[in-house]
């Protein structure tokens, strides 16, 4: 031992000699050096790369919740539509959607039994609706069974939806890293499963626990683009007169200071714009039309300090200074309630039928009632005082029939809906709810057919519609 230690002390003694050697010393220095940067470079590449993972599996969710949300409502659709044609569409849709929500999670990082599941459920959510969606396109109806397999579906497809949704909260508020995922197993999303108390479906072994500004469009919103510009009437105006109108609409007593920002486009509307300045610290943008001086667009974001304006006081208020303001007849469709700011659709009523491509969105401060914001492009693009309608060839007991039997119809009247190919369609609308959602039921007023299908999600911020 004594002589091993001898020999040790003797290296040691030996290469302290050797470093006071400057070539050796240099040497040492260098490659501590060299090894210290590429101990920089690897941990800096790390980093770049755990971040492009991180995006990339950011991304898959983000498109993996999307196709599970529209799958869910495709499938409600699904279970009350009467129509051969309408429902090898849905079902069509149904089967696009839940492959690339299987193709998304498949892109994850977890593998647990429960995923597995899941990935095995959207599978064969897409065969059936194939299957079905084949069998439509033959003129085949759908048989109870069919009927009561799609609502089975529909409420397993609503859990994985909780369980995506609880997740995404959970993901982005910083609780769970896919890192974490990735080295557990998805340990946290189990976790997550069993705080969850949605049905479980299949073989699982836990429950699968699933924009400031005018924000939400409401129904038929995105076919409200008429090349032709019906409402759009008058006669060409400049800059000078477009600033008085604008100050004008929003209140002249108000406005404090008013600046031009240009002409701009407002989706196919040429405008003038401007920023007024309202009282010391509200600020208004506002888009007139160069044709006709017709407000097309204006909008102003605040802080809502507490909410003691109600919705329907609210409602009527928009109704109250959209008459005020020469929209006459606007009836209140849709709302949503955002930090305190509600944003209601109103259409154009003609004769007590909906005029929904004449849309008008109000925004309105639920603190004091104040109007904050309008929205007329589709209003300018598509309204007429007298539309010139087609007779309807059916009665309403004739469309009522139509609709399927387990809607449970609460209202109905006459419409006109726009459609994607920028026509427009009378038909009758049937508002009702099955046992698990509300849905609106469009039956066209000249063939007898199905037009469309609406489901109503009530929320409590307000109603939308998909």
């Amino acid at each position: 031992v004594r002589y091993f230690m001898s020999k040790i002390k003797d290296k040691i003694y030996d290469f302290k000699d050797r470093l006071r050697d400057r070539k050796m010393l240099t040497l040492v220095v260098t490659l501590v050096a060299i090894i210290l940067v590429l101990g920089v470079v690897i941990f800096k590449k790390q980093l770049e790369y755990r971040g492009l993972a991180e995006n990339s599996y950011n991304n898959a969710f983000y498109q993996l919740v999307e196709y599970v949300n529209q799958t869910e409502v495709l499938l409600a659709k699904s279970t009350i539509t009467n129509s051969s044609k309408h429902g090898a569409e849905t079902l069509t849709n149904v089967w696009r959607n839940a492959g690339l929500a299987e193709s998304y999670l498949a892109r994850l990082p977890i593998g647990t039994q429960e995923l597995e599941q899941a990935q095995k459920f959207l599978n064969q959510v897409s065969d059936y609706s194939y299957t079905l969606a084949n069998k439509t396109i033959g003129g085949e109806d759908l048989s109870q069974e069919d009927l009561d397999n799609l609502t089975s579906l529909h409420q397993y497809c609503g859990s994985l939806k909780d369980t995506l949704n609880q997740l995404e909260i959970d993901l982005y508020s910083g609780n769970i890293k896919w890192g974490e995922l990735e080295k557990t197993g998805g340990e946290a999303l189990t976790q997550e499963a069993s705080n969850l108390s949605q049905s479980s479906f299949g073989s699982m072994v836990e429950d699968l626990h699933e924009y400031a500004g005018l924000i939400y469009d409401g129904a038929f919103s995105n076919h409200m683009t008429n090349p032709e510009r019906v409402g759009l009437t008058g006669d060409e105006i400049d800059e000078a007169k477009a600033m008085e109108i604008a100050k004008e609409f929003i209140g002249g007593d108000r406005v404090v200071e008013i600046t031009s920002n240009g002409q701009s486009q407002n989706g196919n509307i040429e405008c003038y714009s401007f920023t007024a300045k309202v009282g010391e610290e509200e600020t208004f943008t506002i888009a007139i039309s160069k044709k006709g001086g017709h407000v097309v667009f204006m909008n102003s974001n605040r802080n809502i300090a507490n909410e003691s304006v109600s919705s329907e006081d609210a409602v009527a208020k928009g109704e109250e200074f959209l008459e005020s303001k020469e929209f006459k007849n606007m009836k209140p469709t849709y709302y949503m309630n955002n930090g305190g700011i509600l944003t209601v659709n109103y259409a154009y009523e003609q004769d007590g039928i909906t005029m929904y491509p004449d849309l008008v969105k109000v925004k309105i401060a639920l603190d004091n009632s104040e109007i904050l914001g309008i929205e007329s492009t589709g209003y300018l693009n598509c309204h007429k005082d007298v539309r010139e309608l087609p007779e309807a060839k059916i009665t309403l007991e004739e469309a009522r029939s139509k609709v399927n039997q387990r809607l449970e119809v609460s209202s109905s009247g006459l419409a006109v809906i726009p459609t994607e190919w920028g026509t427009e369609v009378l038909c009758y609308e049937f508002k009702g709810n099955t046992a698990d959602n509300d849905f609106i039921v469009y039956i066209n007023a000249e063939t007898g057919e199905e037009q469309d299908i609406l489901m109503i999600i009530n929320t409590p911020e307000g109603t939308l519609t998909e």
